[in-house]
């Protein structure tokens, strides 16, 4: 039977990627630095999927406003109930008897 270790698995003793928590841990300058260059590298390559995300979001909610508001002028700008009302006081006023009051 082979070893695990010639099938290509890592060794358990090797340091690679070792997680390490540095409110626990005392590390070096070094070490620090080179976490912070590490994490704005990750965040750097975050912001761009996020801001892609961002502005799709704000165009679809740009759309559905826009929409909302074209629709409600052109429903608004269908009605006629203002104009027959202003109709049918004219045609009232016209139709009325003059008395003394008028």
């Amino acid at each position: 039977m082979a070893d695990k270790s010639s099938q290509g698995e890592p060794k358990p003793e090797s340091q690679f990627a070792k997680r390490i928590d540095p409110a626990k841990e005392v590390l070096t300058r070094e070490q620090l630095q080179f976490i912070r260059q590490v994490e704005l590298a990750q965040w750097k390559k975050k912001a761009v999927k996020l801001r892609g995300r961002n502005v799709a979001t704000g165009l679809a909610i740009g759309a559905v406003v826009l929409g909302i508001y074209g629709y409600t002028f052109y429903s608004v700008s269908q009605e006629r109930v203002m104009d027959e009302i202003d109709e049918e006081a004219r045609a009232a006023k016209l139709q009325a008897p003059k008395t003394g009051a008028n």
